[in-house]
This record gives structure tokens, C-alpha cells and sequence, in this order.
């Protein structure tokens, strides 16, 4: 008897009538598939399949069962094989074999939209369509694994109940259909413009989306014709040959990042061209083989993981994000590179542009309190703070200087970089943790300079208040707030680790303009534009777009940096969220401004050193989380994944008992970098 939604095989066997209504029959074959899934034994007393062990699947074990209850009473098995020769006769084969599993319009937008239907709405079982009846079929990831399971007389066993003439094939016509159709839709994605555009011309040389449907359509008249199979395999191997083709052409997309620039809809053009390609090649395996058991498994174990992922979000953007990430971090990897030291002179050339960072930094400091005098609503005064910001990062940025906290979502991508064939390579692994100390002594002297110029700054400034005007720019309410707001004892670390976040977002904001800039080629606007040769002259809109190319990156990340910094804290106050910005070179800078406000009796206050305390925490989490998070989008742009990590923290372990100084002050016979 059924028991709510659950039925046991009796009331399957006797609830099987062709004659019910089609959708009827559907929840009949949901029903039979939800009976296949359940757990443990089956209850109606049927004797289980000799072949069976206790590692079979339950699903495999009840799947022969079924078939061996049909076999001993032929009235089940008339039953049964009538109901499922009903279903499959009237459904349209086409709905799972060409469109299952692919977004019916060509963005990624209109896809997660429609898996958020999927994922929202309730499926119906009043459909002809067989792709549409499947996702209600198989909607558990593990189907797979069982389906993948089975063996080749079990398949056949089922074939048997599902067509009246297993030897004819009968599916073979609607394999042949979705061929077309497949193919149709790859040359339709390779010929659009975007596609067409960024693939390598010399791959587009021989027409393969032109040719692909001409084979295709070859290989469904030897099929209607009734060719002999030499013909046809020779028909296989002309539409195979086309369709790699077509892939190496698509994939070409993926080798000119860095000339076009890549976009979320292409990425996804790309990924749907490539899984058509692969079904098409496993409708031809299907068809050709002498024996459709193994190919017809393969095929419904593929279609069965293409249901489970086109109801994944994470798979979605796991997949389409990749490439993407990759475009982010290629250019972060370039720059990062020149924030790495690896040699005396280089972190005594750090130290100074660090320095320099330190010195703007600390007039950034006094104005961000000159603004904070000026009565401002809330938003206009976090956009005034992060106006601030920009300014200074970006001077920071055109004078070569440089701000520590900046360096970790640089650097982050070019040490992934370094992580290519670490996989039980002992040197590479030597060389990693080389990188690893060149990074974190290069952030000391980040930290170092900015600091050593930030604090004589603001004290400078604020003396220079004192002695011309009998007062500091910064006053002593400000000094309190400063004391207040800074001790470690309150949210700091929090607001630090949050920083942190504002950081790495900057690097991705500025990896996304990058790519903005290059997908819209606009590059060449500015330098070939007429209206711009015509204000700028010629030799000077090259120049223009040439600089644009090599800065709009460093440019995006400090002018957004700025204004996160400034304008989020608004932003999550209007919410309701209470956020705070602590920048280890800025909150030193406002505590210089409070010892010069109050003066050194401040010194002998316990609020002052627990501010103090406070700066090596934000150091550490600003450069930590960003460092962290940027890291993690390199590894995942570039598919890897740290299988020997415990190796390589044993490395750094060793090299800071055998050199600690080395993570703080690069060694005197280290060898400068190698140009290039």
C-alpha cells in the first residue's frame, strides 16, 4: 500500500495502467523512481536478487528486484511494460536529448533566473516533454552514483520493458533529431558576433560552424537512407573531426584575455558551445555502438549530473566566475609583482616609497578631521571623507609611493601564481616559501615606512597649530573621540578585519575596470576616436590610451578604495549596521593627532597604550584578511588547490627556526630580482 508520499512496489505494480490518463502516468513513473530511492529493504516480502552484495546501491538492488518480480508474474510484467511504452512513445525525446541541461536564451542573467524558478517553483507532471518530466525524475545529486552502477544485463532488462523491440533501437531516430538540432544552436553560438569576434581567426579558417550542421544533416540521411555502417561511421567521424574544431574555437576565446577582455554572458557562451560539443559526442557513442547498454548508461549518468547541476547556484557561479576571477587577478598578479622585495636595495627603495605614502597619509589625516568640523548630513559627509581618500591614494599612487595596507590584494594573485606544479616538488615548494618571506618582509617595510612618516607629520602640524595659532588643527574633543574609538578594548579588531574586506574589494573592482576597459576596446577609442584626435591631436590620444592601458587599474583600485572607506560606513549606518572603517597608517595617524592635542602627559595614560596596542592588531588584519580573500580568488581563477599544504607549513616552520631574520630583512648576498 502507498504510505503518504511513499508507495511499496504492490501498489506500483497494480496502479500500472496504460489506459490512465497521460498525467497520471507520469506521477506513476515519479512515484516508481521515489520507490527506487527509498532506503533499506524492500517491505512487501519480494526475495531479493541473488547478485546483489552489500555494497550495491539500495536503488540497484530494488531496480532488480522490480525486474525480477515482472519476470516471474507475466501479468505485472504486461502491465508495466505497457505503462512504460505509453510514456515514452507519446514524450518528445528531443526536450531531454538536445535541450535538457542548456539555458534557453544565451545569458547568464536569464539562467539564473530560470534556476531560481527551478529552485522556487514546483515542477508539474502534465508535460510531453521529456526533459521537463526528468528534472521531477532524478532530483538527487547521488543518482549518478547508482545509475553508474548498473550493469550491462540490467540495462538491456530495462530497455526491454521501456520499447517493444530493443534490437531495432527505436531511439536512434530521436538521438539523430537532437544531433541536428544541437548542432544548429553550436553554429548559432560560434557565428555571434561576441564569439565570432575573439576567436582565433585561423581556427575560423576552414568554416567548422558552417560545416558542423552540413555534417550533421550528412549523418541524419545516411540514417533515414539506411546506409551501411561504414558509411555512417565514416559520416561519425567527419561530424566528430568539425565538432573539435568548433571547440578549439571556442576555447580560443579563453587565450585572448588579455587583448578583449572577457564578460559574464561570453563566459557562459563559451562553457554552453563546449557541453553541446560533448553531447552531441555522446548522442554519436550511443548510436554507433554495436551494443547501446554501456553508451545508453553513460549518456542517462550525464544527463542525470546535468540535472543536478542546472538546479546548483554554487555550480553556476562556481564554474562562470573562474574564468572570470582569472581576468581579475592576472593584472593584480602584474602589479603585485613590484610590491615584492627580494633584495636590500629593493626594501630600501620600499622603505622610501613607503615613507612617501606615510607623509600623504598624514595630511589626509588632518583634512578627514577639517571635514569632520564642517556640518555635512551623513551621506554627504561619508562622501566627502572617501573624496578625501581617493585624492590621497591616488597621489600616493601617481608619485610612485605607496600605502601598505594597498600591497596584500596585489600580491596575493602573483604568490598563486607561484603555486603552479607545488604538487610533490620539493623546490617548488622551497621556492613558495621563498615568496612567502620576500612578502611578509616587504609588508614590514610597508608598515614601517608609512608609520615613520605618518606620525612626524600630524605631531609637525599640530606644533605648527600650537606655536602660529595658540591651538592644534586637531583639538582636544577630537583627541578624546580618538582615544575613545581606537582602544583595543572596543570593536577595533572587528572594524580591522572589516577594513580588510574594503581592501580586497578594491582589487576586485579594480580587476573588473580592467577587463571593462579592454572588452569595449577602449584603448583604441582613445587613441583612433576622430573626435579625440581632433581636440588631442594624434601623437597625443596614443599617449593618452597607451597610459590609460597601463594605469586605469591602479587608478580604479585607489579611487574605489577611497571611496569605500568613506562612503560604506554611511551606507551600513543607514541600515542599521553599525560599521567602522581602522586603517593601521590612518588610526596612527589620528592618534599622533591626539598626543599632539593633549600633549606628552598623555604618555603616562593607560587609554593611550591600549590605542597603541591597538595598531599592530589593525596592521595585521587589514594586511591578513585582504591578503587572505585575494589569495583564495587566485587559487580558485586558476583551478588549484593546496593538496600539500601541511608540507608547506612544515617549510615555513623550518625557515623561521633556521632563519627568522629573513621574514623581516632580506639577507645581504640575496641577489636583486632579474629585469624582466
Amino acid at each position: 500500500m502507498a504510505s503518504g508520499a511513499r508507495w511499496d512496489l504492490s501498489a506500483l505494480l497494480n496502479a500500472a495502467d496504460a489506459r490512465a490518463p497521460a498525467t497520471d502516468q507520469n506521477l506513476w513513473l515519479v512515484r516508481l523512481l521515489q520507490w527506487l530511492r527509498t532506503p533499506g529493504p524492500a517491505t512487501d516480502g519480494a526475495t531479493p536478487d541473488a547478485h546483489d552484495t552489500p555494497a550495491t546501491p539500495w536503488p540497484v538492488r530494488r531496480l532488480r528486484l522490480l525486474l525480477d518480480v515482472v519476470d516471474r508474474h507475466p501479468e505485472h510484467g504486461t502491465r508495466v511494460a505497457a505503462m512504460l511504452q505509453a510514456i515514452f512513445g507519446r514524450m518528445d525525446a528531443t526536450g531531454l536529448l538536445a535541450d535538457f541541461g542548456f539555458a534557453p536564451r544565451q545569458g547568464f542573467v536569464s539562467e539564473l533566473a530560470e534556476r531560481l524558478r527551478l529552485a522556487c517553483l514546483p515542477g508539474t507532471p502534465q508535460t510531453a516533454d521529456l526533459g521537463q518530466l526528468f528534472h521531477l525524475l532524478f532530483t538527487e545529486a547521488t543518482d549518478t552514483d547508482w545509475i553508474a552502477t548498473l550493469d550491462n544485463d540490467t540495462v538491456a532488462r530495462v530497455l526491454a520493458l521501456c520499447v517493444a523491440d530493443p534490437a531495432a533501437q527505436p531511439w536512434q531516430a530521436a538521438m539523430v533529431e537532437s544531433i541536428q538540432l544541437l548542432a544548429s544552436q553550436i553554429r548559432a553560438a560560434g557565428l555571434a558576433g561576441p564569439m565570432r569576434q575573439r576567436m582565433d581567426p585561423a581556427l575560423l579558417a576552414d568554416r567548422p560552424f558552417h560545416q558542423v550542421v552540413v555534417a550533421a544533416e550528412a549523418l541524419r540521411a545516411g540514417h533515414l537512407d539506411g546506409d551501411a555502417a561504414a558509411t555512417r561511421l565514416q559520416q561519425a567521424a567527419y561530424l566528430r573531426a568539425v565538432l573539435e574544431a568548433c571547440r578549439q574555437a571556442g576555447a580560443s576565446v579563453r587565450d585572448h584575455l588579455d587583448e578583449h577582455g572577457i564578460s559574464v554572458d561570453l563566459v557562459f557562451q563559451i562553457d554552453q558551445l563546449r557541453e553541446r560539443v560533448e553531447r552531441i559526442e555522446s548522442l554519436l557513442a550511443g548510436l554507433l555502438a554495436p551494443e547501446p547498454a554501456p553508451e545508453l548508461r553513460q549518456l542517462l549518468v550525464g544527463l542525470v549530473r546535468s540535472a543536478a547541476e542546472r538546479r546548483s547556484m554554487t555550480a553556476l557561479f562556481r564554474r562562470h566566475y573562474a574564468l572570470l576571477a582569472r581576468k581579475v587577478t592576472e593584472r593584480s598578479a602584474e602589479t603585485g609583482e613590484h610590491y615584492i622585495t627580494r633584495s636590500r636595495a629593493e626594501y630600501r627603495a620600499m622603505l622610501a616609497q613607503a615613507a612617501g605614502g606615510g607623509a600623504v597619509i598624514g595630511v589626509t589625516t588632518l583634512v578627514k578631521f577639517g571635514l569632520a568640523a564642517i556640518a555635512m548630513s551623513a551621506f554627504w559627509a561619508g562622501f566627502a571623507a572617501g573624496l578625501n581618500y581617493a585624492a590621497s591614494f591616488v597621489l600616493v599612487y601617481l608619485l610612485h609611493w605607496t600605502v601598505a595596507t594597498k600591497q596584500p590584494a596585489m600580491t596575493a594573485p602573483a604568490m598563486a601564481a607561484k603555486l603552479q606544479g607545488i604538487a610533490g616538488n620539493d623546490e617548488a615548494a622551497e621556492g613558495f616559501v621563498d615568496e612567502v618571506t620576500h612578502l611578509l618582509r616587504s609588508q614590514v617595510a610597508g608598515i614601517v615606512g608609512n608609520l615613520a612618516l605618518v606620525i612626524p607629520v600630524v605631531l609637525a602640524a599640530q606644533g605648527l597649530g600650537w606655536w602660529l595659532a595658540g591651538a592644534p588643527p586637531v583639538g582636544e574633543k577630537d583627541a578624546h573621540y580618538v582615544l575613545h574609538s581606537l582602544t583595543l578594548l572596543g570593536p577595533t579588531a572587528f572594524f580591522a578585519a572589516f577594513t580588510g574586506v574594503l581592501l580586497f574589494a578594491s582589487s576586485l573592482i579594480a580587476g573588473w575596470v580592467e577587463n571593462w576597459f579592454v572588452f569595449h576596446r577602449l584603448e583604441s577609442a582613445i587613441a583612433w576616436n576622430p573626435r579625440f584626435i581632433a581636440v588631442l591631436g594624434a601623437p597625443r590620444a596614443r599617449r593618452w590610451a597607451s597610459w590609460w592601458r597601463d594605469h586605469v587599474s591602479g587608478m580604479a583600485a585607489n579611487v574605489s578604495l577611497g571611496f569605500l572607506l568613506g562612503v560604506v560606513p554611511v551606507l551600513g549606518a543607514f541600515f542599521g549596521l553599525p560599521l567602522d572603517v581602522r586603517h593601521v597608517t590612518l588610526s596612527m595617524g589620528q592618534l599622533a593627532a591626539a598626543l599632539g592635542a593633549l600633549g606628552p602627559d598623555l604618555l603616562r595614560s593607560a587609554d593611550f597604550w591600549w590605542c597603541m596596542a591597538s595598531i599592530p592588531v589593525i596592521g595585521a588584519l587589514n594586511l591578513g584578511v585582504s591578503f587572505t580573500l585575494a589569495f583564495r580568488v587566485a587559487l580558485a581563477s586558476r583551478g588549484l588547490k593546496l593538496r600539500d599544504r601541511d608540507r608547506l607549513y612544515a617549510a615555513i616552520r623550518q625557515r623561521i627556526r633556521r632563519a627568522p631574520m629573513s621574514f623581516v630583512l632580506p639577507p645581504a648576498d640575496e641577489p636583486a630580482r632579474p629585469p624582466g
